[in-house]
């Protein structure tokens, strides 16, 4: 069995390599027959809570190679069907939630939101990424304390799925002392009464609405400075959840940050063609506030609402140096990062409006 894991391993490690590197991709909306929902037994073996596994992370930096014989079940609470969501899978328990790091798109195919899913946790490695809990394969590089499960074999041998169920409600959360509470992290919930902008942690001193960073060549090194343009502080006149291509390269065009200057001190201006010439969809982390406490309504440049407006309403006096927007309740996905609420939005349910986001503004 041991032998059997490490090949399987291998394999998902040299398959995800590159993926590994690239945070987001297109998710291909095909459409499939239902899955057949099937029940697992463990032969005696019970399973443990998701907070129960959790805690086996107990180093940061040190991931954990979960024991043979440990099984958790949780309902299935992200869908990759909008494109917001990409190469995982997040289920919940009455305890918490986690991030099944499975390396595959078109997700929602094969679990639907609410589907019950086995998971046998022995020999794969519990770890975090910027602290958000991860399950996945070792990474044998070292770079990352998880690897996707993207081998089929290997996927196939690990997540069971079981029978179907109506989608977890939300949990609904109004107070900011609950936004980085463990049990609250990887959970599907509604957050209550956020306000457009945030004073973040390592900058006080300015009212922050929008990041975004750009890579002049994405083939290039990401890590290098003269490789990037932050935008940030202000909104740059992008008044969308995210950036597809096509919008991206029209705010370029129109001249909306020219102002913004490269890692290494370089007007927008010197790039400006290059950027035009590698340009692809943007994530976008739109910041709110609960409270005094940040939120980042992070969005995919790939998902279906990515060029979606956000309401003027919301967004308020894009000059002011306070809440000036309506306040709003928002459904998805609570992760965290380095310490700080992060928020993933979901598509509205139904299905004639699919490529909203489930956002609501209070009148």
């Amino acid at each position: 069995m041991r032998k059997y894991l490490i090949a399987l391993t291998a394999l998902a490690a040299l398959a995800s390599c590159t993926a590994l590197k690239e945070e987001w991709q297109p998710v291909y909306r095909l459409t499939y027959p239902d899955p057949n929902p099937y029940a697992v037994h463990y032969g005696g073996i019970p399973e443990i809570t998701i907070a129960e596994l959790k805690a086996l992370y107990t180093e940061p930096n040190k991931p954990v190679e979960v024991p043979e014989g440990t099984w958790i079940k949780g309902q299935v609470v992200s869908s990759d069907k909008a494109g917001n969501v990409y190469r995982e899978l997040y289920i919940q328990d009455e305890t918490g939630g986690i991030d099944i790091k499975i390396g595959k798109t078109s997700l929602y195919s094969d679990y639907q939101l609410g589907q019950w899913i086995f998971v046998d946790c022995g020999g794969l490695y519990l770890g975090q990424y910027n602290g958000m809990p991860q399950l996945g394969a070792e990474d044998p590089t070292g770079e990352y304390e998880t690897s996707y499960i993207d081998v089929q074999p290997l996927i196939d041998l690990h997540v069971k799925r079981g029978p179907l169920a109506s989608p977890v409600a939300p949990k609904v959360i109004t107070r900011e002392d609950e936004l980085t509470l463990p049990e609250n992290i990887g959970r599907f919930v509604t957050i209550k009464g956020l306000r457009y902008g945030a004073k973040t942690s390592y900058n006080d001193e300015k009212f922050k609405r929008m990041f975004c960073l750009v890579y002049i060549d994405p083939n290039k090194d990401k890590k290098a400075s003269s490789n990037r343009v932050f935008l940030s502080d202000e909104t740059y006149n992008v008044t969308t959840w995210a950036m597809s291509k096509n919008n991206f390269v029209a705010h370029v065009l129109a001249g909306d940050f020219d102002r913004a200057e490269t890692g290494d001190g370089r007007p927008f201006s010197q790039v400006k063609d290059e950027v035009v010439a590698n340009a692809s969809a943007l994530t976008i982390s739109q910041y709110f506030s609960l409270g005094n406490t940040s939120v980042q309504i992070r969005t995919s440049g790939y998902s279906r609402f990515c060029d979606t407006e956000i309401d003027p309403a919301i967004l308020g006096d894009k000059d002011a140096s306070t809440f000036d927007g309506a306040s709003i309740d928002v459904t998805g996905i609570l992760t965290i990062y380095n310490g700080a609420a992060q928020f993933t939005l979901v598509e509205d349910p139904r299905d004639d409006a699919v490529k909203y986001p489930s956002v609501v503004i209070n009148k």
